[in-house]
């Protein structure tokens, strides 16, 4: 877990009320797309410089936006 991610007990809380959407091809996993947002959203970061152990940038923002 990198700093700044959820920890499982917040996510357990978070994963309850979040809907059910398709996330990439295969789907990625929600909570590290979840974890990739915040790490946006925390650093001001552009989506294209996000760290490859989120996934592609492009899969976070669609759900971002």
């Amino acid at each position: 877990m990198a700093r700044g991610d959820l920890t499982n007990d917040q996510w357990a809380r978070l994963e309850a009320v979040l809907p059910e959407v398709r996330m990439g091809r295969p789907p990625r996993d929600r909570r590290t797309v979840i974890n990739a947002i915040r790490w946006r959203v925390r650093t001001g970061s552009p989506w294209r410089d996000m760290p490859e152990r989120y996934g592609p940038g492009e899969t976070a923002y669609g759900l971002f936006r």
